[in-house]
């Protein structure tokens, strides 16, 4: 009961200044009751229309993804890019993906295989699974009846090949060519294609041609033949590489038969040649070039083009020029180019900082998984992600991932089917994936922890957002 004297000092003072506010006393209560105050949100999905590729943390909805359904409303460019330390899911993800899409029937998978135990590639279980054989690329096989392809094929156009060629060398050289000996390799090239006309022309009629060139190539430009013959040699040295060095027997013959570029799913093999080496660059550009003239078509089909160990092109000048001439051509024929790295940073400090921004940007998904914290930062700004999913980013657990779909941006838990299992969790895959280890309640005690830590910083994101809205 209130004293007097406290009801009259509050009548007074209502009637000098209004009506007062009610003094209630404080209640207590738990977060799972006081969570109620907060109404359930979720940012929009993707729509329905795709593959399906796990559920959002936060909301617990399906998540659908499909570049080719999205392209034009939502999505700028269908390229896609995935970021990741080991054993966090980015190899399972993939494989779950292709098997998924090569389910509608307008689909078609290339995969560059990069990596493998036990003389394998890590995709060649699913590859036999659906009845296929890799196409592998070994310099100790290539002369055994190995798989060779051939950069001066005819499927090629002439600018190509020569543009092809150019890449080669420079990636080799580790420098641009000169004009003096672009000049030798562009008329030692126009003559092999002008004189040989019964077979495919191979590398060595190239670097016969640079040691030994005609005549007519120095009088056109009034210069001494010796001239051309000292311009076109450190261009031969390179190519001979090809020809009779560590790269033997791959590219200096006509392209192997029996390649089929009409099967749902193409894996090229390259996990006998060694990662950090000049020679996987190399080899990455001539597959992507030999592709592009050969396997793109403007036929209506969608096509994937999947490349694990992709820091080879993007942390190249000369790679990185020829796939962004891909990517912009591709995106006419309906190819969704997927580059898979590890560490942002490993490119965007690399000698191809330009390039790299540029491929980057063509990339409108950007899928994260946990990474230590300096580099999420990192990869926060390069990417432009908001603060909240940086803060996530180095609590995610395997399995789990920030999805950047053109700023609509998601935490999600990739799921996979029992089917799936066995072709994804590979030996390799066990090795690099603890989720694989995990017993089923491990898994979703995992899942449970990092879901209510996701939860606690997104709060506390929209408190603070609030807070910043009611203060301006």
């Amino acid at each position: 009961m209130r004293d007097p004297l406290s009801a009259l000092s509050d009548a007074f003072t209502a009637f000098l200044f209004g009506k007062v506010e009610t003094t209630r006393l404080p209640v207590r209560t738990s977060t799972g009751q006081a969570q109620a105050v907060y109404l359930p949100t979720a940012a929009p999905g993707l729509g329905d229309s795709g593959v399906i590729i796990g559920r959002e943390v936060y909301s617990g909805k399906g998540y659908i993804y499909d570049p080719f359904q999205l392209y034009g409303q939502q999505l700028p460019a269908p390229h896609w890019l995935v970021l990741g330390e080991s054993g966090n899911g980015k190899s399972a993800l993939e494989k779950t993906y292709v098997l998924r899409q090569l389910r509608f029937r307008d689909r078609q998978v290339v995969v560059l295989d990069a990596q493998g135990e036990d003389g394998v590639g890590e995709w060649n279980l699913i590859a036999q699974e659906l009845g296929l054989t890799p196409i592998r690329l070994d310099p100790t096989s290539a002369l055994n009846g190995g798989i060779r392809l051939n950069p001066l094929d005819p499927a090629i156009t002439t600018t190509g090949q020569l543009a092809l060629l150019r890449t080669i060398i420079e990636v080799a050289m580790g420098h641009g060519l000169d004009e003096r000996s672009g000049f030798a390799l562009k008329v030692a090239h126009a003559y092999v294609n002008e004189t040989i006309t019964d077979r495919q022309p191979v590398l060595t009629d190239i670097v016969d041609q640079l040691r030994h060139p005609e005549p007519e190539s120095a009088e056109a430009m009034n210069v001494d033949i010796d001239d051309v013959r000292a311009w076109g040699l450190d261009v031969a040295l390179v190519l001979d590489r090809l020809v009779d060095g560590d790269l033997r027997g791959m590219f200096d013959g006509p392209t192997s038969v029996g390649i089929d570029l009409d099967a749902p799913l193409i894996v090229f093999d390259l996990s006998h040649i060694d990662r950090n080496s000049i020679a996987m660059p190399i080899l990455m550009a001539i597959v992507g070039v030999w592709l592009e003239h050969t396997w793109i078509r403007p036929d209506r089909k969608k096509r994937i083009f999947l490349v694990e160990e992709a820091w080879h092109i993007i942390n190249s000048p000369f790679v990185a020029q020829l796939f962004q001439r891909l990517l912009k051509f591709g995106r006419r024929l309906g190819l969704s180019f997927v580059a898979v790295v590890h560490h942002l940073s490993d490119v965007v400090d690399g000698a191809a900082a330009r390039e790299a921004a540029a491929i980057l940007k063509m990339a409108s998904t950007r899928t994260i998984y946990a990474q230590k914290a300096d580099e999420a930062r990192a990869t926060g700004r390069v990417l432009g992600l908001p603060r909240w999913a940086v803060e996530i980013i180095p609590t995610l657990t395997p399995g789990i991932a920030v999805w950047d779909v053109n700023g609509n941006v998601q935490v999600v838990k990739h799921l996979i089917t029992e089917a799936e299992r066995p072709l994804v969790f590979t030996d390799r895959a066990m090795t690099e994936s603890s989720a694989a280890d995990l017993l089923p309640e491990d898994v979703r005690a995992a899942e449970l922890e990092a879901e209510q830590r996701a939860a606690r910083i997104e709060h506390q994101q929209r408190l603070n957002e609030s807070s910043e809205s009611t203060v301006a």
